[in-house]
């Protein structure tokens, strides 16, 4: 039999914030590697282009309009697709938005709470719901899922004036961390993702800004921005039975900037 352990046919992976960015660009790697796909916005037209682009590649699509700061909205959306897509394989929480300050002693307390509310607590309610669902599916005789979360760079080098942003992001590490530990006995993987300078709606100012691109893009051994394309190979790794032995872990996917 051939080696195919990056077919996804059959598997459902939902990725928050799969609208648009990186999480289109996991959620299209993974629709054409023959996953089924469920995508979570606030947007309902970026949604719905998306789950267009997504249908083409002949999967099931779900589209829903989803904040995942709101608490009850994550544990009804995920118990609908889990129902109407009979599983859930892969939960990719990647929906997050910038915010900053003029300084980090400016910072406002709105700002603050705005970015945990959808940076930190939506992960945990993303993956709290995720867990309750694949715990229940290897109680019933089918172990296995695979979480993953979107980070930053800025969990591991000083972001200034970004402290909300970066703190949520490096929190979520510790929260993979644990549930690689505790769900492991159920089949159940855990890792992050940390992307660098990549082109998205929230670097959108940067990339327009020629003092940013030559001192911190040229700065990139790669030396080019990264795009949201980047991130399709690891999604359908972490997503596939390739990656059944790894959890964990820390994925860096910044075109070398961290070492450089």
């Amino acid at each position: 039999m051939a080696y195919k352990p990056f077919d996804l046919t059959g598997k459902v992976a939902l990725v928050t914030g799969g609208n648009g960015g990186i999480g289109l660009g996991m959620a299209e790697a993974m629709a054409q590697a023959g996953a089924d796909v469920v995508i979570w916005g606030t947007n309902a037209e970026k949604n719905a282009a998306a789950e267009a682009k997504l249908k083409a590649h002949g999967v099931r699509v779900l589209s829903q309009r989803i904040d995942v700061s709101q608490e009850q909205q994550v544990v009804e959306g995920m118990a609908q697709a889990a129902q109407q897509m009979g599983r859930l394989d892969t939960v990719v929480a990647n929906a997050g938005i910038g915010g900053g300050a003029r300084s980090f002693a400016e910072m406002s307390t709105e700002t603050w709470r705005r970015v945990m509310g959808v940076n930190l607590d939506g992960v945990f309610f993303t993956f709290r719901e995720a867990t309750k669902h694949m715990v229940a599916r290897a109680q019933g005789g089918d172990p296995g899922g695979s979480l993953v979360v979107t980070s930053s760079l800025s969990a591991v080098h000083g972001a200034a004036r970004n402290e909300a942003y970066s703190s949520a992001k490096t929190a979520v590490l510790g929260m993979v961390r644990g549930l690689a530990v505790e769900y492991a006995r159920y089949g159940i993987r855990a890792n992050a993702v940390l992307p660098g300078w990549i082109a998205t709606d929230m670097t959108a100012g940067a990339q327009g800004n020629d003092k940013f691109n030559e001192q911190v893009i040229k700065r990139v051994p790669v030396r080019r921005w990264g795009e949201p394309e980047d991130f399709g190979g690891i999604a359908v790794y972490l997503a596939s039975d390739a990656s059944r032995f790894h959890t964990g872990d820390s994925i860096l996917i910044d075109g070398g900037y961290a070492i450089f």
